[in-house]
Protein backbone atom coordinates (compact mmCIF):
# COMPACT_ATOMS: atom_id res chain seq x y z
CA UNK A 1 0.00 0.00 0.00
CA UNK A 2 1.48 3.36 -1.03
CA UNK A 3 1.64 6.48 1.12
CA UNK A 4 -1.50 7.98 -0.41
CA UNK A 5 -3.41 4.74 0.17
CA UNK A 6 -2.31 4.65 3.82
CA UNK A 7 -3.33 8.29 4.24
CA UNK A 8 -6.75 7.66 2.71
CA UNK A 9 -7.22 4.64 4.94
CA UNK A 10 -6.38 6.84 7.92
CA UNK A 11 -8.96 9.40 6.84
CA UNK A 12 -11.65 6.72 6.61
CA UNK A 13 -10.60 5.34 9.98
CA UNK A 14 -10.90 8.72 11.71
CA UNK A 15 -14.32 9.32 10.14
CA UNK A 16 -15.73 6.05 11.49
CA UNK A 17 -13.99 6.36 14.85
CA UNK A 18 -15.31 9.92 15.17
CA UNK A 19 -18.87 8.78 14.46
CA UNK A 20 -18.59 5.98 17.01
CA UNK A 21 -17.11 8.47 19.49
CA UNK A 22 -20.37 10.43 19.25
CA UNK A 23 -22.29 7.28 20.15
CA UNK A 24 -19.92 6.68 23.07
CA UNK A 25 -20.55 10.22 24.32
CA UNK A 26 -24.30 9.59 24.21
CA UNK A 27 -23.90 6.34 26.13
CA UNK A 28 -21.66 8.13 28.62
CA UNK A 29 -24.52 10.52 29.42
CA UNK A 30 -26.74 7.51 30.06
CA UNK A 31 -24.44 5.16 31.93
CA UNK A 32 -21.30 7.07 32.82
CA UNK A 33 -22.98 10.04 34.49
CA UNK A 34 -26.51 8.88 35.33
CA UNK A 35 -26.27 5.12 35.71
CA UNK A 36 -28.96 4.35 33.11
CA UNK A 37 -28.35 0.87 31.69
CA UNK A 38 -29.17 1.27 27.99
CA UNK A 39 -28.51 -1.89 25.98
CA UNK A 40 -30.59 -0.76 23.03
CA UNK A 41 -28.15 1.65 21.42
CA UNK A 42 -28.78 -0.07 18.08
CA UNK A 43 -32.36 1.21 18.14
CA UNK A 44 -31.38 4.88 18.40
CA UNK A 45 -28.57 4.22 15.92
CA UNK A 46 -31.07 2.87 13.38
CA UNK A 47 -33.69 5.55 14.02
CA UNK A 48 -31.18 8.35 13.51
CA UNK A 49 -29.71 6.79 10.38
CA UNK A 50 -33.01 5.92 8.71
CA UNK A 51 -34.65 9.24 9.60
CA UNK A 52 -31.86 11.24 7.98
CA UNK A 53 -31.68 8.92 4.98
CA UNK A 54 -35.41 8.85 4.29
CA UNK A 55 -35.73 12.62 4.52
CA UNK A 56 -32.82 13.33 2.20
CA UNK A 57 -32.68 10.49 -0.33
CA UNK A 58 -34.25 11.26 -3.68
CA UNK A 59 -36.88 8.68 -4.64
CA UNK A 60 -35.53 6.39 -7.38
CA UNK A 61 -37.00 6.21 -10.83
CA UNK A 62 -39.12 3.02 -10.89
CA UNK A 63 -38.31 2.58 -14.57
CA UNK A 64 -34.62 2.22 -13.69
CA UNK A 65 -34.89 0.63 -10.27
CA UNK A 66 -37.78 -1.80 -10.45
CA UNK A 67 -36.65 -3.63 -7.33
CA UNK A 68 -36.69 -0.42 -5.29
CA UNK A 69 -40.31 0.58 -4.80
CA UNK A 70 -41.99 2.47 -2.02
CA UNK A 71 -45.64 2.35 -1.08
CA UNK A 72 -47.96 5.16 -0.04
CA UNK A 73 -46.98 8.75 -0.70
CA UNK A 74 -43.41 8.50 0.58
CA UNK A 75 -42.03 9.73 -2.73
CA UNK A 76 -44.07 12.90 -2.39
CA UNK A 77 -43.28 13.79 1.22
CA UNK A 78 -40.03 12.06 2.07
CA UNK A 79 -37.44 13.87 0.00
CA UNK A 80 -36.30 17.36 0.94
CA UNK A 81 -35.02 19.33 -2.04
CA UNK A 82 -33.93 22.57 -0.39
CA UNK A 83 -30.85 23.57 -2.32
CA UNK A 84 -27.33 24.29 -1.05
CA UNK A 85 -27.46 20.99 0.81
CA UNK A 86 -29.54 22.46 3.61
CA UNK A 87 -31.23 19.03 3.68
CA UNK A 88 -28.13 17.60 5.35
CA UNK A 89 -28.48 19.72 8.47
CA UNK A 90 -32.24 19.30 8.62
CA UNK A 91 -31.80 15.54 8.30
CA UNK A 92 -29.42 15.54 11.28
CA UNK A 93 -31.84 17.72 13.26
CA UNK A 94 -34.75 15.42 12.39
CA UNK A 95 -32.76 12.36 13.45
CA UNK A 96 -32.00 13.99 16.79
CA UNK A 97 -35.65 14.96 17.32
CA UNK A 98 -37.00 11.49 16.46
CA UNK A 99 -34.57 9.79 18.84
CA UNK A 100 -35.38 12.32 21.53
CA UNK A 101 -39.14 11.72 21.19
CA UNK A 102 -38.73 7.94 21.31
CA UNK A 103 -36.49 8.30 24.37
CA UNK A 104 -39.14 10.48 26.00
CA UNK A 105 -41.78 7.77 25.51
CA UNK A 106 -39.52 4.94 26.70
CA UNK A 107 -38.17 6.90 29.64
CA UNK A 108 -41.55 8.15 30.78
CA UNK A 109 -42.81 4.59 31.02
CA UNK A 110 -39.74 2.86 32.49
CA UNK A 111 -37.63 5.29 34.49
CA UNK A 112 -39.96 5.19 37.49
CA UNK A 113 -39.42 1.43 37.69
CA UNK A 114 -36.32 -0.58 38.57
CA UNK A 115 -33.22 -0.10 36.44
CA UNK A 116 -33.54 -3.51 34.78
CA UNK A 117 -36.84 -2.45 33.20
CA UNK A 118 -35.00 0.22 31.24
CA UNK A 119 -32.51 -2.36 29.98
CA UNK A 120 -35.32 -4.67 28.87
CA UNK A 121 -37.24 -1.81 27.25
CA UNK A 122 -34.29 -0.45 25.30
CA UNK A 123 -33.29 -3.91 24.09
CA UNK A 124 -36.87 -4.56 23.00
CA UNK A 125 -37.16 -1.23 21.21
CA UNK A 126 -33.89 -1.85 19.38
CA UNK A 127 -35.11 -5.19 18.04
CA UNK A 128 -38.53 -3.71 17.23
CA UNK A 129 -36.96 -0.94 15.17
CA UNK A 130 -34.72 -3.37 13.30
CA UNK A 131 -37.55 -5.79 12.55
CA UNK A 132 -39.83 -2.93 11.50
CA UNK A 133 -37.41 -1.78 8.82
CA UNK A 134 -36.79 -5.40 7.83
CA UNK A 135 -40.43 -6.37 7.37
CA UNK A 136 -42.12 -3.12 6.33
CA UNK A 137 -40.65 -2.90 2.85
CA UNK A 138 -42.70 0.17 1.93
CA UNK A 139 -40.67 2.25 4.40
CA UNK A 140 -37.07 1.58 3.40
CA UNK A 141 -36.99 -1.34 0.95
CA UNK A 142 -36.78 -4.03 3.62
CA UNK A 143 -33.81 -6.35 3.57
CA UNK A 144 -32.59 -4.98 0.23
CA UNK A 145 -31.72 -1.78 1.98
CA UNK A 146 -31.82 1.92 1.33
CA UNK A 147 -29.13 3.13 -1.04
CA UNK A 148 -28.23 6.22 -3.08
CA UNK A 149 -28.10 8.24 0.15
CA UNK A 150 -26.69 11.62 -0.96
CA UNK A 151 -23.31 13.03 -0.07
CA UNK A 152 -23.05 16.37 1.64
CA UNK A 153 -21.86 18.86 -1.03
CA UNK A 154 -21.22 15.87 -3.27
CA UNK A 155 -22.01 17.97 -6.32
CA UNK A 156 -19.25 20.41 -5.37
CA UNK A 157 -16.44 18.13 -4.21
CA UNK A 158 -14.92 15.47 -6.45
CA UNK A 159 -15.37 11.84 -5.32
CA UNK A 160 -11.66 11.38 -4.62
CA UNK A 161 -11.68 14.37 -2.24
CA UNK A 162 -15.06 13.80 -0.62
CA UNK A 163 -13.73 11.89 2.40
CA UNK A 164 -11.55 14.87 3.30
CA UNK A 165 -14.61 17.11 3.41
CA UNK A 166 -16.61 14.59 5.40
CA UNK A 167 -13.73 14.17 7.82
CA UNK A 168 -14.00 17.87 8.62
CA UNK A 169 -17.79 17.54 9.03
CA UNK A 170 -17.48 14.60 11.43
CA UNK A 171 -14.72 16.22 13.49
CA UNK A 172 -16.73 19.44 13.70
CA UNK A 173 -19.81 17.51 14.85
CA UNK A 174 -17.74 15.54 17.35
CA UNK A 175 -16.25 18.76 18.69
CA UNK A 176 -19.65 20.40 19.13
CA UNK A 177 -21.15 17.33 20.80
CA UNK A 178 -18.11 16.93 23.07
CA UNK A 179 -18.16 20.56 24.20
CA UNK A 180 -21.93 20.46 24.77
CA UNK A 181 -21.64 17.25 26.78
CA UNK A 182 -18.73 18.64 28.81
CA UNK A 183 -20.60 21.81 29.62
CA UNK A 184 -23.71 19.83 30.59
CA UNK A 185 -22.00 17.39 32.94
CA UNK A 186 -19.85 20.07 34.56
CA UNK A 187 -22.89 22.21 35.32
CA UNK A 188 -25.07 21.89 38.46
CA UNK A 189 -27.36 19.71 36.33
CA UNK A 190 -24.49 17.30 35.70
CA UNK A 191 -23.59 17.20 39.37
CA UNK A 192 -27.16 16.15 40.15
CA UNK A 193 -26.83 13.34 37.61
CA UNK A 194 -23.72 12.05 39.32
CA UNK A 195 -25.48 12.27 42.65
CA UNK A 196 -28.34 10.17 41.28
CA UNK A 197 -25.87 7.64 39.93
CA UNK A 198 -24.13 7.30 43.28
CA UNK A 199 -27.19 7.25 45.53
CA UNK A 200 -30.63 7.81 44.06
CA UNK A 201 -32.31 7.73 47.47
CA UNK A 202 -30.02 10.41 48.89
CA UNK A 203 -30.60 12.60 45.84
CA UNK A 204 -34.36 12.30 46.27
CA UNK A 205 -34.06 13.03 50.00
CA UNK A 206 -32.19 16.25 49.20
CA UNK A 207 -35.18 17.48 47.23
CA UNK A 208 -34.14 16.57 43.67
CA UNK A 209 -36.75 15.33 41.21
CA UNK A 210 -34.89 12.14 40.34
CA UNK A 211 -37.31 11.02 37.64
CA UNK A 212 -37.15 14.37 35.83
CA UNK A 213 -33.34 14.45 35.82
CA UNK A 214 -33.08 10.83 34.65
CA UNK A 215 -35.57 11.50 31.87
CA UNK A 216 -33.65 14.58 30.73
CA UNK A 217 -30.37 12.64 30.69
CA UNK A 218 -31.96 9.77 28.78
CA UNK A 219 -33.34 12.13 26.14
CA UNK A 220 -30.04 14.00 25.79
CA UNK A 221 -28.05 10.79 25.30
CA UNK A 222 -30.56 9.55 22.71
CA UNK A 223 -30.39 12.86 20.82
CA UNK A 224 -26.60 12.52 20.61
CA UNK A 225 -26.97 8.97 19.31
CA UNK A 226 -29.42 10.20 16.68
CA UNK A 227 -26.82 12.66 15.43
CA UNK A 228 -24.28 9.85 15.19
CA UNK A 229 -26.74 7.72 13.23
CA UNK A 230 -27.38 10.52 10.71
CA UNK A 231 -23.64 11.07 10.15
CA UNK A 232 -23.17 7.32 9.70
CA UNK A 233 -25.90 7.14 7.05
CA UNK A 234 -24.40 9.89 4.90
CA UNK A 235 -20.94 8.36 5.16
CA UNK A 236 -21.78 4.72 4.38
CA UNK A 237 -24.61 5.74 1.99
CA UNK A 238 -26.31 2.37 2.32
CA UNK A 239 -28.54 1.12 5.11
CA UNK A 240 -30.14 -2.24 5.74
CA UNK A 241 -31.45 -3.87 8.92
CA UNK A 242 -28.31 -6.02 9.04
CA UNK A 243 -26.29 -2.83 9.48
CA UNK A 244 -27.69 -2.51 12.99
CA UNK A 245 -26.69 -5.88 14.32
CA UNK A 246 -26.47 -5.58 18.13
CA UNK A 247 -22.85 -6.69 18.15
CA UNK A 248 -21.68 -3.77 16.00
CA UNK A 249 -24.30 -1.24 17.01
CA UNK A 250 -24.43 -1.86 20.76
CA UNK A 251 -21.72 -4.20 22.04
CA UNK A 252 -18.82 -2.38 20.37
CA UNK A 253 -20.01 0.99 21.68
CA UNK A 254 -20.23 -0.37 25.21
CA UNK A 255 -16.70 -1.72 24.76
CA UNK A 256 -15.50 1.72 23.69
CA UNK A 257 -16.91 3.36 26.80
CA UNK A 258 -15.63 0.69 29.18
CA UNK A 259 -12.14 0.69 27.71
CA UNK A 260 -11.87 4.47 27.44
CA UNK A 261 -13.35 5.33 30.80
CA UNK A 262 -16.96 5.56 31.93
CA UNK A 263 -17.87 8.94 33.41
CA UNK A 264 -15.19 10.77 31.43
CA UNK A 265 -16.03 12.28 28.04
CA UNK A 266 -12.39 12.30 26.99
CA UNK A 267 -12.21 8.62 27.88
CA UNK A 268 -15.30 7.90 25.78
CA UNK A 269 -13.68 9.50 22.73
CA UNK A 270 -10.34 7.79 23.34
CA UNK A 271 -12.04 4.42 23.80
CA UNK A 272 -13.84 4.82 20.48
CA UNK A 273 -10.56 5.32 18.65
CA UNK A 274 -8.79 2.49 20.49
CA UNK A 275 -11.52 -0.12 20.01
CA UNK A 276 -12.24 0.89 16.41
CA UNK A 277 -8.50 0.70 15.74
CA UNK A 278 -8.46 -2.86 17.05
CA UNK A 279 -11.58 -3.77 15.09
CA UNK A 280 -10.32 -2.42 11.77
CA UNK A 281 -6.67 -3.31 12.29
CA UNK A 282 -7.33 -6.99 12.88
CA UNK A 283 -8.86 -7.36 9.42
CA UNK A 284 -5.31 -7.31 8.05
CA UNK A 285 -4.22 -10.28 10.14
CA UNK A 286 -3.59 -13.51 8.22
CA UNK A 287 -5.97 -16.44 8.04
CA UNK A 288 -8.59 -17.05 10.68
CA UNK A 289 -7.22 -14.21 12.84
CA UNK A 290 -9.20 -11.81 10.63
CA UNK A 291 -12.46 -13.65 11.26
CA UNK A 292 -15.11 -11.22 12.64
CA UNK A 293 -16.04 -13.61 15.44
CA UNK A 294 -12.44 -13.72 16.59
CA UNK A 295 -12.31 -9.93 16.43
CA UNK A 296 -15.31 -9.74 18.77
CA UNK A 297 -13.51 -12.16 21.06
CA UNK A 298 -10.43 -9.95 21.05
CA UNK A 299 -12.51 -6.91 21.97
CA UNK A 300 -14.05 -8.95 24.78
CA UNK A 301 -10.56 -9.83 26.00
CA UNK A 302 -9.68 -6.13 25.86
CA UNK A 303 -12.70 -5.28 28.04
CA UNK A 304 -11.73 -7.93 30.60
CA UNK A 305 -8.14 -6.70 30.61
CA UNK A 306 -9.29 -3.12 31.10
CA UNK A 307 -11.56 -4.14 34.00
CA UNK A 308 -8.76 -6.10 35.68
CA UNK A 309 -5.90 -3.68 35.08
CA UNK A 310 -7.74 -0.36 35.01
CA UNK A 311 -11.28 -0.78 36.33
CA UNK A 312 -12.10 2.84 35.53
CA UNK A 313 -10.82 2.60 31.95
CA UNK A 314 -7.82 4.23 30.32
CA UNK A 315 -9.05 7.67 31.35
CA UNK A 316 -11.25 6.92 34.30
CA UNK A 317 -13.50 9.42 35.99
CA UNK A 318 -11.75 11.90 38.26
CA UNK A 319 -13.58 11.93 41.56
CA UNK A 320 -13.28 14.93 43.82
CA UNK A 321 -13.14 14.33 47.56
CA UNK A 322 -14.27 17.11 49.81
CA UNK A 323 -11.53 18.59 51.98
CA UNK A 324 -11.62 17.00 55.37
CA UNK A 325 -13.85 14.13 54.22
CA UNK A 326 -11.29 11.58 55.40
CA UNK A 327 -11.09 13.06 58.87
CA UNK A 328 -13.04 11.68 61.76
Amino acid sequence: MDVIGIFNYGVGFVIMAGIYAIFALGLNIHWGFTGLFNIGIAGFFALGAYTAALLTTQPPDPAQFEDFRFGGNWSEIGYLDLGFDLWFFLGIAAAAVVCGVIALVIGYVTLRLRDDYLAIATLGIAETVRLFFLNEKWVANGSKGLYRIPEFLGHVVSPENYDYLYLAVVLAALGVVFLAAQRAVQSPWGRVLRGIREDETAAAASGKDVFRFKLQAFILGAVIMGIGGALFAHHIRFLSPLTFDPLLATFVIWAMLMVGGSGNNRGAVLGAFVVWGIWTGTQFLPGFFADPNLRFFMIGVLIVAAILLRPGGILGETRRIARGADRE
